[in-house]
């Protein structure tokens, strides 16, 4: 259970080998955390450094498309470690260079990004629940908030996934748990390397210490960074042939 600083004992993250999932765990931890369990596919160790003594770091199988296991899953991972204070959604795929033409590519990608998204995340939201505490973060995307022709179809898993997140959070109102949204731009990553920057990126760093301030304030929604709410209540509002244009 989160002490009296709100600082957790233990963290459950969906998505181990995310950079900025491990940059997240590093900004919260304290000597109160004990237990850091990073799940993916395959299971074997991975490494997250910079933590205190005091956090044991678990490395457990989960695949994201498996979403017959993911509510024993989540039970397990309760009954080995204790309440989980907060869950970290943060497994997802770009997908490749055909995911916008080819149907069993996209159908791959939904599968991962939304379906598993939302079975992961009510088996989570159960456990959650019946703790009466805890908080699931949701990594999800500003390419949810307008779908860009160049990516169009990640941009329509990450909306999904979003608006699954928000009204996820409206059903656990009272509860004693909550779901904190957060839409990061581009992050530098593995999953970006390569890429060209888009305008106003950020390392997980940023990220984390938006989702940490985040946790302390309450909110439901979190942007990193925080300018791009403003850049994208403006974008929202732009015609689609200018929007079609700023992609190109």
């Amino acid at each position: 259970m989160m002490n009296a600083f709100d600082q957790p004992q233990t963290v459950l993250v969906l998505g181990g080998r995310s950079d900025i999932a491990h940059a997240i765990v590093r900004e919260l931890a304290s000597p109160s955390l004990t237990t850091v369990v990073l799940a993916h596919r395959g299971g074997d160790d991975v490494a997250l450094d910079g933590l205190p003594d005091s956090a044991h770091v678990v490395s457990v199988p989960f695949d994201a498309t498996d979403h017959a296991a993911h509510s024993g899953f989540v039970e397990q991972m309760a009954k080995d470690y204790g309440d989980l204070d907060i869950v970290i959604q943060a497994f997802g795929q770009l997908g490749g260079d055909t995911v916008n033409t080819d149907p069993t590519a996209a159908g791959d990608l939904v599968d991962v990004n939304v379906t598993g998204a939302v079975s992961s995340g009510l088996a989570v939201a159960t456990q959650l629940r019946t703790q009466g505490h805890g908080v699931l973060v949701v990594l999800s995307s500003v390419a949810g908030v307008r779908t860009r022709p160049s990516n169009f179809v990640y941009g329509a898993t990450k909306a999904g996934q979003d608006a699954f997140a928000t009204g996820l959070g409206h059903s656990l109102a009272g509860t004693g748990a909550r779901v904190m949204t957060v839409r990061p731009g581009f992050v530098r990553s593995a999953m970006t390397d390569g890429m060209d920057e888009a305008p106003f990126a950020c390392d997980p760093s940023d990220v984390a210490a938006a989702v940490a301030a985040g946790l302390r304030s309450k909110k439901s929604v979190v942007w990193a960074p925080g300018i791009l709410r403003y850049v994208f209540a403006v974008l929202r509002l732009v015609p689609g042939v200018v929007w079609r244009k700023l992609d190109s």
